[in-house]
């Protein structure tokens, strides 16, 4: 495969990126319809926690604020995975049917082709619904409104994606070897939902998997520790960049070696 420059391959998504949004603007009713719903999904999330915290008024030392802090952090790291890997969904159907078969032909990275053929225009409303509780959450703890924070916030909410991005990698590669490989992708997207609650709830076991098998509790809750507690900031927070790049790096070459195996089986 041709090594390609990092110049090369943003003029190679731009085109590809302005081509998948045209297709999609043909067809605004449901552009519209499915940004108002996955709005309205995020709003039924906001309200459960108004109707939580009116019963619980702290979950293990975690007021209304700091819980909903971690619920428009873990919305924003999110939402990379929901418009740019979108179609990880798409990888056992074009397995399945051998239409996958054209992405080996080009001289460009595979991985890359693949995911940058859809843009999932929907995150945006994500994106946007979560930055608004993660300001508004902000600003009730009293969070300063440094330089300092505001570049803490941005690498660390990168670092929270790369998680997500991983599981859903690992997650949608096994197609490659397991027929049912949808019900792997529902369960691993399914655990997004606990990334809105602080991993101190959980224990034993739990804590275990959600920290170092399906590290869930980096999307959210090890990275903002750095701004809600930044003076007792546990070692894994430091470390999650480190680990979130190397985590990503491994789904990646696991998706990777899925493609040469189906390169090579012609499966």
């Amino acid at each position: 495969m041709e090594c390609r420059g990092l110049k090369f391959y943003l003029s190679i998504y731009r085109k590809i990126l302005i081509q998948d949004l045209k297709s999609k603007m043909s067809y605004r009713a449901d552009f519209v319809i499915s940004t108002i719903g996955m709005i309205m999904t995020n709003v039924a999330g906001f309200i459960t926690f108004m109707i939580l915290f009116h019963n619980f008024p702290t979950i293990n030392g975690w007021d209304y604020y700091h819980m909903l802090f971690l619920y428009g952090f873990s919305l924003v790291a999110l939402t990379p995975v929901q418009c740019f890997f979108d179609n990880n969904w798409n990888l056992r159907f074009m397995v399945q049917s051998g239409d996958f078969i054209k992405y080996c032909f080009r001289p460009i990275n595979v991985f890359f082709y693949f995911m940058s053929e859809v843009f999932d225009v929907k995150g945006l409303g994500q994106l946007m619904f979560g930055l608004g509780t993660l300001v508004y959450a902000w600003y009730h703890i009293g969070v300063p409104v440094t330089f300092l924070t505001i570049m803490q916030a941005l690498i660390f909410l990168f670092t929270a994606s790369l998680f997500m991005i991983a599981i859903m990698n690992f997650a949608a590669a096994t197609c490659f070897w397991i027929q049912g490989s949808g019900y792997v992708m529902v369960i691993m997207f399914r655990f997004k939902d606990f990334a809105k609650y602080p991993a101190s709830i959980f224990s034993g076991i739990f804590k275990i998997i959600f920290t170092f098998v399906i590290p869930i509790a980096f999307v959210a809750y090890y990275p903002s520790l750095v701004l809600l507690s930044p003076d007792e900031v546990p070692l894994l927070s430091w470390l999650s960049p480190l680990i979130g790049l190397v985590f990503f790096f491994l789904s990646y070459k696991f998706w990777m070696l899925g493609v040469r195996k189906y390169d090579f089986t012609g499966s």
